[in-house]
């Protein structure tokens, strides 16, 4: 798209991710206990040079892990005081998109007191793509917390664009195992999903940066996109998904034990639940992402995405993967490491 470049007004209170780049949660959720997150050990030999990740039924020492749910796909991970983000999106402004009136030349901005409140301190962000509902928050993060920002090459350029220091940046296709000291990052090369029209909004990569910095929605382009599965030490491995679609072939044999599944806004991916659930080894708790009304503030409960079938994808889980726990999560929730709320 060709987006009108207008200036729009900010809202009171908010910066425009340019303007935070010229100068530069909701309830928190918590992580499911390694015990009921694991799933059945494998029982074939690994090759030689494969990844080695703890069985995923088994109880591990995972220090104090916690999960908070931040809306869309975006999820905060604490272990013993380090913060993990991905996709942090909590920003939330309006773009029409859930009304009928959808602005592609929606001006990008960042309300920072929010951000800070839902996001805390990263030290590591994983984005999965460069759509702003899961981009636009990222830049500030990562110039205010000097956070580690691991993406694809066109998240590396936008990022570069708006002022993150390039030296905070890791540029991943697929496959790379990220060691930090405590947990790992695997990451898993995935696709975007994509509409009735088989298609999806402002498709296309960079190989540089833009000539000039994005300031509305349509010039932060998909480009590529990545899921991550994160283990930590060697209690819960979590799978995360920006988008609700993948590589069959790349998550095949993860076998993590909870799974942070897109929910579909249509059936143009053949069988995307019981070939998801099949691949990932019937992960031991599902968990439903994706299907909320993301221009509504996190303080409430989540309004829903008319367009996302939730219920469809809880059923489907069901049916492919009985023996998996489907946990719908709430903004409000800090969830412990087997994914139940923290009393």
């Amino acid at each position: 798209m060709n987006p009108d470049h207008t200036q729009r007004t900010p809202r009171p209170g908010r910066r425009t991710v340019l303007r935070t780049a010229v100068l530069g949660t909701a309830a928190g959720l918590a992580l499911p206990t390694a015990a009921s997150a694991a799933s059945p050990a494998r029982t074939t030999a690994a090759p030689p040079g494969a990844v080695s990740r703890p069985p995923s039924g088994t109880s591990g020492t995972a220090g104090s892990v916690s999960w908070r749910w931040l809306g869309t796909s975006g999820w905060r991970m604490d272990l013993d005081g380090r913060t993990v983000l991905f996709d942090p999106y909590v920003t939330r402004f309006s773009t029409g998109l859930f009304d009928g009136a959808f602005d592609p030349a929606t001006e990008l901005e960042t309300d920072e007191g929010l951000v800070d409140r839902h996001a805390g301190r990263p030290e590591v962000i994983l984005v999965s793509h460069s759509h702003w509902d899961h981009l636009n928050d990222v830049p500030y993060l990562a110039k205010t917390t000097g956070a580690r920002v691991v993406g694809t090459e066109t998240t590396y350029h936008l990022l570069c664009s708006l002022g993150v220091d390039p030296a905070q940046l890791s540029v991943v296709r697929g496959g790379e195992v990220l060691d930090f000291g405590g947990y790992t990052v695997e990451a898993v090369a995935s696709v975007h999903s994509r509409n009735k029209n088989h298609s999806y909004f402002s498709p296309g990569t960079l190989n540089a940066p833009p000539a000039t910095a994005p300031t509305t929605i349509a010039e932060l382009p998909e480009g590529n996109t990545l899921a991550f599965q994160v283990t930590f030490g060697n209690g819960p491995s979590v799978f995360l998904m920006g988008g609700s679609d993948f590589i069959e072939r790349e998550v095949t044999g993860l076998r993590p034990g909870i799974a942070m599944v897109a929910v579909p806004s249509s059936t143009a991916t053949y069988r995307y639940v019981p070939r998801l659930m099949r691949a990932l080894g019937g992960p031991g708790v599902v968990v439903p992402v994706h299907w909320d009304n993301f221009e509504v503030p996190l303080s409430g409960p989540p309004p829903r995405d008319p367009g996302a079938d939730l219920e469809g994808l809880v059923a489907g889980v069901r049916a492919a993967s009985p023996t998996s726990r489907v946990v719908v999560p709430d903004y409000r929730t800090v969830y412990g490491p087997d994914m139940r709320p923290v009393k």
